[in-house]
């Protein structure tokens, strides 16, 4: 392998140097290649050797003011060319962890354009959808550079987050999935704007993580995102389980206790009293962590959840790439280790599983001994990793698989990168949850890639452009990567070394039949 990706990375150098974007001329100046004109009005960007970045292009006008909870209304265009030489603010959003990107300032509808130094000829197009459960996060902080150099344009996204954009309340005169219709303004920016920089506007792929992986699946299903896109890549979101989408009567439940939270629950405009809150009233009273937004199934935006459309062949038909991490649970138990000052102890471990599983509790630590797994952390890990990702992301591959076109994966690197500045747990990590951003985007969150892992990196790039690309991830030189069908369930293991990549039983290795037994 470190041959190959050696011939790898010369077959980068070149194209990034040979690809161009349609709106240029070649040997145009490096002053013109900054400036594109879009529909809106010219933005001005930076130059550099391997590609151009254009930031902080309105897509949508500020949704401030009597524009709070609205649907994302026409940028106002402009004439004198705008500076997008630096990102403008993420989306309100609370700062209680790591990754997020604190702002109060509404006005952040924005995104971003990366695409190769020079082109010729329209290049697919990546619109890149953030994780952050729906709470935080923003679209500026992943550099696509290198996904830009494989020869793609590609455009990372703003879009209203937590109670901006996922609040739903009876007495409020709002839609339910603001963050949604954000995400939908994007695609039509998109449309009306990639030839501009050098992009198809008719090869839009859309690709998320986590709750931006989340959304991937929303828009498959959203009427208001049909013919916006021609693919779709699903990391580390399981799309038909429990986390993929929100009850209305769930979300109302939790907008009632964000009102009373707000002191606006016994009013009788409780429209008014919200509008009239603060961004840092609103954020107090809002629930932050993991658990309170999701995509809400309100019978406009979203008419049923991924689960029942998926089922029902009831979404988008095109090419999905899906995958997950091996051990996307690994940081999670590792900031249990951190918490406690010590490595997870036998008793700790069965503690957490009878507390989890109550009466499978000792199926459970049956077929996962902590003997088997070297320590309690990774044994907790496995478990949690199995029955809360693995299992929703091979149930989501079998259902997309009956209608159109999947390409799974287990990115499976046993030793990743992790969060810069965050001590290092006592068990092995693995690649767990967010972790796989580091091989494809500049992130400043994790540690630098080392050797072997860069290596893969350059491989998992060029088989997700070859998607954006083609619909299949089949790159020159690389491993073949064949469908996930009902009756093949082929997924592909994306590791370094020699035979880090090729077809692993993922069934077996995440023990889905012994998950699926629970269940019934």
């Amino acid at each position: 392998m470190p041959t190959l990706m050696t011939k790898k990375r010369s077959t980068v150098a070149v194209l990034g140097a040979a690809v161009a974007v349609g709106a240029f001329v070649p040997g145009a100046s490096a002053d013109d290649a900054a400036q594109v004109r879009t529909v809106e009005g010219p933005v001005r960007g930076t130059v550099s050797k391997d590609v151009r970045t254009f930031q902080g292009i309105p897509y949508a006008a500020p949704p401030t003011g009597e524009r709070r909870w609205r649907p994302p209304q026409p940028a106002r265009p402009w004439s004198a060319p705008l500076d997008a030489s630096k990102p403008r603010a993420s989306c309100p959003q609370p700062s209680d962890q790591p990754i997020a990107v604190p702002s109060q300032n509404e006005d952040c509808l924005y995104l971003n354009v990366t695409t190769p130094a020079k082109t010729r000829g329209p290049l697919p197009v990546i619109v890149w959808i953030h994780g952050g459960s729906f709470v935080y996060g923003d679209g500026a902080g992943y550099g696509a550079a290198k996904l830009a150099a494989e020869g793609n344009v590609v455009v990372s996204i703003n879009y209203r987050l937590g109670v901006f954009g996922f609040l739903s309340h009876l007495g409020l005169d709002a839609p339910a999935n603001l963050g949604l219709l954000d995400q939908q303004a994007t695609l039509k920016w998109v449309r009306r704007n990639a030839s501009a920089f050098g992009g198809d506007a008719r090869n839009v792929t859309i690709m998320g993580q986590s709750g931006g992986g989340y959304s991937v699946c929303s828009q498959l299903v959203s009427p208001g995102a049909r013919g916006l896109f021609d693919k779709a890549i699903v990391q580390s979101a399981g799309c038909v389980g429990d986390d993929a989408a929100m009850t209305l009567k769930k979300a109302q439940e939790n907008g009632l206790a964000t009102a009373k939270a707000a002191g606006c629950e016994n009013t009788d405009d409780a429209d008014a009293c919200l509008r009239r809150r603060s961004v840092p009233q609103l954020l107090a009273a809002s629930e932050s962590g993991h658990e309170g937004y999701r995509p809400v199934v309100d019978g406009a935006v979203l008419p049923m959840s991924p689960a029942r459309a998926f089922a029902a062949g009831a979404f988008q038909r095109v090419p999905v790439l899906h995958g997950s991490t091996h051990d996307e649970e690994s940081g999670r138990v590792g900031a249990e280790e951190t918490v406690l000052g010590r490595p997870l102890t036998k008793d700790d471990y069965v503690k957490k599983v009878t507390e989890t599983f109550g009466s499978d509790a000792q199926k459970v630590l049956a077929e996962y001994p902590v003997d088997a797994h070297g320590s309690a952390g990774a044994a907790l890990t496995a478990v949690m990793t199995d029955s809360q990702w693995s299992t929703d992301a091979f149930d989501t591959q079998r259902a997309l698989s009956r209608h159109v076109p999947v390409y799974a994966y287990d990115f499976a690197e046993k030793e990743s990168p992790y969060f810069q500045g965050f001590p290092r747990p006592s068990f092995p990590l693995g690649t767990g949850h967010m972790i796989d951003q580091a091989y494809l985007f500049e992130y400043k969150l994790f540690e630098p890639l080392n050797e072997p892992q860069a290596e893969l990196s350059d491989a998992t790039i060029s088989y997700w452009s070859a998607f954006a690309r083609t619909g299949e991830p089949r790159a020159a030189g690389l491993p073949k990567w064949a469908r996930f069908t009902p009756q093949g369930r082929y997924v592909q293991k994306l590791a370094s070394g020699n035979g880090g990549i090729g077809r692993t039983d993922f069934a077996a290795d995440h023990r889905y039949a012994f998950w699926t037994s629970l269940q019934r």
